[in-house]
């Protein structure tokens, strides 16, 4: 079964994609995404499963009851998927990227602030 879960709200930044990754990992499922989109200037996750039907079926219920403390879930809505749904290796790379990035953003910020502590 191909699966798409749209959920919107103050979902960007909580911990929301982490979530469901563990999640899709704790049922063994080799294809899934989670990315975070804007959709009408709104935060929202998307996601992308492809799992047994007995599977994503306790993954969408498990959706719609759980997600990290600090969310604020205003609606989640499900679809049939009909396109590939990439491995989740390929979520969890872009994820490490993202995250790797904003790293490298707060270091270079960190060495401007030293190089001007050290101009004093």
């Amino acid at each position: 079964m191909k699966l798409k879960a749209i959920i919107k709200g103050k979902v960007h930044g909580v911990g929301y994609r982490v979530a469901l990754i563990n999640m899709a990992l704790e049922y063994g499922i080799d294809r899934f995404s989670a990315f975070n989109v804007k959709l009408n200037g709104k935060e929202a996750v998307i996601v992308l499963l492809e799992a047994p039907e007995e599977i994503a079926e306790i993954l969408k219920a498990r959706i719609q009851t759980e997600k990290p403390e600090k969310a604020v879930v205003e609606s989640i809505t499900f679809e049939e998927y009909k396109y590939e749904v990439p491995p989740i290796e390929r979520c969890m790379q872009a994820f490490q990227m993202e995250y790797c990035e904003r790293a490298i953003r707060i270091m270079l910020e960190m060495l401007n602030k030293q190089d001007k502590m050290l101009e004093k």
